[in-house]
């Protein structure tokens, strides 16, 4: 890939100057779209961006040359890929980029991205940002999430239909314990329902939450939801991927341009659109004229929203499975620590402790 022999454009970004370095590079080949028309989609839905990370701390994924088939984003195995998440804000960023300093399971702490104005979208667009991953937490208190969300995550032999098909029943369950969700699409094959509570309760408990609501999903929709969590036991189900509610677990924001061939965005949705859209139905292409029909319908998310409500009620939901049926925590992921009360984090088939089913006659 050559470099880029356009010189640097600087726009305007409300009252603020950001320079735009090769504002030609292509970063969605098959569809032409280059750095600076991503830059401008970021500014053409900035009051939704914006809203969904203001005074949030936020991983920025790093795709700098772009978004390309073969492709890869780095691991914490392999860190040779062609994309990487940012966790701590670079060195030489402007003095307008402000941070927060939040805690992983491990006990590290890092200075991480904390949007404040719109300026910083696009400061990180031209680093090649495509995809923001904020946390559920605002700077005012980094240990008490304001939101709760759930990932409609759809498994091998499932797709966005299926995911669509639960979320409805993911409304049910929120209202029927005095929440409020709101639907987005993931920009890939999944569904995020977002919900505004009030910042009392940890990490921990959140999660809890979120894990009560899988249950309940998995007893009204036997065999098409699950929250088993090694994939060997999922089957042809939607996952409920609780651990997106963990400490340092983020999911991509809301109006984020996703890392595919059709530079999909994730779309905030009317839950009566749910059951007739596609995630191709929105990218960075047709998303700003969306965006100015609607405005944002994540508005009532806004960190310091109003009517935000309360997790009492998954809560005893979850007390009453683990005291009436025996189901407490499920495992974390592998780069956690032990938690206390976790189950063993073992992948079933490899558990020897495990009773084995007789042999067949």
């Amino acid at each position: 890939m050559s470099p880029s022999k356009v010189p640097a454009v600087e726009i305007d970004v409300r009252g603020r100057t950001v320079r735009v370095s090769s504002p030609d590079k292509v970063y969605f080949a098959d569809r032409g779209i280059t750095k600076l028309q991503v830059v401008e989609y970021y500014l053409a839905v900035g009051d939704g961006i914006l809203g969904a990370l203001r005074d949030r701390p936020t991983t920025l994924e790093r795709w700098p040359r772009g978004w390309f088939e073969g492709a890869r984003l780095s691991t914490r195995m392999d860190n040779k890929g062609d994309a990487f998440f940012q966790k701590r804000v670079p060195q030489g960023a402007p003095d307008y980029v402000g941070s927060t300093t939040i805690t992983f399971p491990s006990g590290r702490t890092a200075d991480e991205v904390t949007p404040t104005e719109l300026a910083v979208v696009a400061w990180a667009a031209n680093l090649g940002t495509l995809t923001f991953h904020p946390w559920p937490v605002t700077s005012a208190d980094v240990e008490a999430p304001d939101q709760l969300r759930i990932d409609l995550d759809p498994q091998p032999g499932t797709d966005f239909d299926d995911a669509a098909r639960v979320a409805p029943h993911v409304r049910e369950v929120l209202a029927e314990h005095g929440l409020t969700g709101y639907p987005k699409t993931s920009g890939g094959r999944g569904i995020h329902v977002f919900v505004p509570i009030e910042p009392r309760w940890t990490f921990t408990q959140c999660r809890r939450a979120t894990i009560a609501v899988g249950r309940e999903l998995e007893r009204r929709l036997p065999g098409q939801v699950t929250t088993k969590w090694w994939k060997e036991e999922r089957g042809e189900a939607i996952f409920v991927d609780y651990n997106q509610m963990a400490r340092d677990r983020t999911i991509a924001s809301a109006y984020s341009v996703r890392p595919n061939r059709r530079a999909t965005v994730s779309a905030p949705l009317r839950w009566d659109e749910v059951p007739d859209v596609h995630p191709d139905d929105f990218d960075v292409t047709t998303m700003p004229a969306r965006f100015a029909e609607v405005g944002d319908l994540l508005a009532p998310l806004v960190a310091g929203a109003a009517d935000r409500g309360s997790l009492d009620g998954l809560l005893e939901l979850a007390a009453k499975d683990e005291r009436d049926h025996g189901l407490g925590d499920l495992p974390y992921p592998p780069e956690y620590p032990k938690m206390p009360g976790e189950p063993k984090r073992v992948q079933p088939s490899k558990d020897r402790d495990r009773p084995q089913a007789a042999p067949a006659d």
